[in-house]
């Protein structure tokens, strides 16, 4: 075999390199008809010789990556980056408390949900069913204390340049004031011809601010719902972004975080539960009876929310007392001053531990460092962070630590 034979093209390579010149001559005349100033017009081809004769001058060699100014460069828009990012989650701040809320209470109904598919139910059918009934339960409890507060709020309004001068006539609280002035105060604001019109204005007021709380309030149901029904998604999808062979372990602490966070739902509502038991029993035995029921119910349903919530049902039933009678209500500001401190000390965090397993020094210190650092929120979602951090630095920290 010679040569010339061992070097002869194989007629496929003949038809490959033909193929491929009829493809080069089809892109030369695609790019030869499009038209001057498309913007799919081709660039120049560079000149060497044209960077060299510029008359600005021939570029410098590329910036050095380790030079300070290339550093500082980057480093300072890193900065700004960073700021431009805090501005804007200070911005979304409040949209992103209602999502917390939402999540929040989707994993604390979760336990009911799982009940009722315990039962037979679908999911979306349990969801279904425990969205009306706490919509039937709010909407009950509103249309009867609205009922009732109107009535006492109107008398005690009425009343209220008579119970102040009774006041007068007690001996130690005529003292307080001779020092004080605070009753003297009060009588002169209530007899203020100009009191009327200041009142229609924190109404208007008080009026805007409860249709943004109406506005929040149907946001957080809706969350709520579109969160409890997709929670089995949105666990998954969490926890794929764990490494596979730590995703097992990682699925089993975030489980037992998301039982404790229900236990804490449970907990707290057999704390709001006791206290409206124990407003029942006492407004029953002062002889506020007709007033027993939907003032428990209130109490019960503002128990809910910590710190405040309490604070505010006791005031509203010693407001409700003292529309009634001065004695029942002083009776009732003596008894929410010795239950406040018992519920928020003692029985409060006697529950949690047993519910959430959290000692009960770390409840309440929980409880006042969010309440203090986020408000209301923070309060509310102080436990269950303070229950996973503890469960995550017994389950990681400490043995890791006992394994060294």
């Amino acid at each position: 075999m010679s040569g010339s034979e061992v070097n002869e093209p194989t007629p496929g390579g003949s038809v490959e390199a033909k193929d491929s010149a009829k493809d080069a001559e089809a892109t030369d005349e695609n790019e030869s008809k499009v038209v001057s100033g498309s913007l799919f017009e081709p660039l120049p081809e560079p000149d060497s010789a044209a960077v060299v004769e510029s008359r600005f001058g021939v570029p410098g060699p590329e910036l050095a990556h380790d030079s300070p100014f290339y550093r500082g460069l980057w480093g300072a828009t890193g900065v700004l980056l960073a700021v431009g990012a805090a501005l804007a989650l200070r911005e979304v701040t409040s949209v992103l408390e209602l999502v917390l809320i939402s999540g929040f209470l989707a994993i604390g109904l979760n336990p009911i949900v799982e009940l009722l598919i315990a039962k037979g139910l679908k999911r979306a059918w349990a969801v279904l069913v425990v969205a009306l009934s706490g919509l039937s339960i709010v909407t009950l409890i509103v249309v009867v204390l609205v009922s009732v507060l109107e009535n006492q709020v109107t008398s005690f309004v009425n009343d209220a340049p008579h119970l102040l001068h009774d006041l007068l006539h007690h001996k130690t609280i005529a003292r307080l004031n001779d020092r004080y002035h605070f009753i003297t105060t009060l009588q002169a604001k209530v007899k203020d011809p100009e009191l009327g019109s200041r009142v229609l204005k924190q109404i208007f007021s008080t009026g805007l601010g409860a249709l943004q709380a109406a506005a929040s309030t149907l946001v957080v149901f809706v969350l709520t719902l579109y969160f409890l029904a997709a929670l089995p998604q949105m666990k998954k999808a969490a926890y794929s972004l764990a490494p596979a062979s730590r995703r097992t372990r990682i699925g089993q602490l975030g489980d037992e975080i998301l039982r404790r966070t229900g236990r804490f739902v449970v907990g707290a509502f057999l704390v709001a539960l006791l206290a409206g038991t124990v407003t029942f029993i006492f407004l029953m035995v002062v002889g506020l009876g007709q007033y027993a029921v939907p003032l428990a119910l209130l109490v019960a349903l503002l128990d809910l929310v910590p710190l405040v919530g309490s604070i505010t049902g006791a005031a509203v039933v010693t407001l409700v007392c003292l529309a009634t009678s001065l004695d029942i209500g002083i009776a009732a500001a003596v008894f929410y001053l010795i239950y406040e401190p018992l519920e928020g000390y003692v029985i409060y965090p006697r529950v949690m531990r047993s519910s959430v397993d959290v000692p009960e020094y770390v409840t309440v210190i929980a409880v006042l460092a969010g309440g203090a650092f986020g408000g209301v929120i923070g309060a509310l979602l102080a436990l269950p962070i303070a229950a996973a951090m503890l469960l995550l630095i017994n389950e990681v920290w400490i043995r890791r630590q006992d394994s060294k």
